[in-house]
């Protein structure tokens, strides 16, 4: 049998030791202060637990790194463990009450879910599906500053997607909205898990209609044309939105930057 992993969880906070190492193969925490336990790996060779905890023990605190920092080193698999451990902590955290009666929630005896004892709802953890697209206009692609960006740097578009719309449509929307830009030949490209709060990232590539640039500046700080040869700083590499340029550098017959 594999040997099952741990990862521990404070509020909304996934906990480190001194050393900066979250993914734990001993037990830190008695028992009476576990609070839930959750199944984290989506692999069954590599069981993964992460265990609400009430407080700090010996050997855990919770100020030694961000989540985009723990992100920046992680690979495919360990990618995929500090994202859901990071979402399962936000809705843990934040739903703790019956949205429908107001009564107090406890974990689900099968589901990755909670159920209310009074009426019977059962929640399970929130997922805020999102857009995020490459424009580009053969050899140029669309990238937008935001207000919280890094000076400096330029990232692909992106926005949630409306009740009741498609992700095509929603991508068209989100580009019009916030550059005034009209695509055509909207195309899926991937998806990412993407844990701040709780999004699920759904790529796409898009090619330019119509339209000059008119920013919504309640949106974006500024938004351009950027020339394959002519790139500005880029987000990080762990992220679909750097995949996406990266993929539009290669597809132009070049080789994308190192971080």
């Amino acid at each position: 049998m594999p040997t099952t992993e741990f990862v521990y969880v404070l509020n909304n906070m996934v906990l480190t030791d001194t050393a900066g190492r979250w993914l734990f193969s001993e037990s830190f925490v008695a028992p009476d202060k576990i609070r839930a336990v959750y199944e984290l790996s989506l692999e069954p060779e590599y069981p993964v637990q992460m265990l609400v905890v009430d407080s700090l023990s010996n050997g855990l605190q919770n100020d030694v790194l961000t989540l985009r920092q723990m992100l920046a080193g992680a690979d495919d698999r360990i990618f995929q463990l500090l994202a859901r451990a990071s979402q399962l902590a936000t809705w843990q955290h934040d739903h703790r009450f019956c949205p429908r009666c107001g009564t107090g929630l406890r974990p689900h005896e099968k589901d990755l879910a909670k159920q209310c004892d009074s009426c019977g709802l059962v929640q399970y953890p929130r997922l805020s599906p999102c857009v995020i697209m490459l424009v580009s206009d053969g050899d140029y692609c669309l990238l937008g500053h935001g207000h919280n960006f890094v000076p400096g740097v330029y990232s692909t578009l992106a926005g949630f997607i409306e009740v009741g719309e498609t992700a095509e449509a929603a991508v068209a929307r989100e580009v019009f909205e916030e550059t005034g830009i009209r695509v055509k030949n909207v195309r899926y490209f991937s998806s990412q898990p993407w844990p701040f709060p709780h999004s699920l990232m759904l790529g796409f590539t898009a090619e330019y209609a119509s339209g000059d640039i008119c920013i919504q500046p309640e949106e974006l700080a500024d938004a351009r044309w950027f020339h394959v040869d002519e790139l500005p700083d880029l987000p990080t590499r762990f992220s679909i939105s750097r995949f996406l340029i990266n993929d539009f550098i290669r597809s132009r017959g070049r080789v994308p930057p190192a971080e």
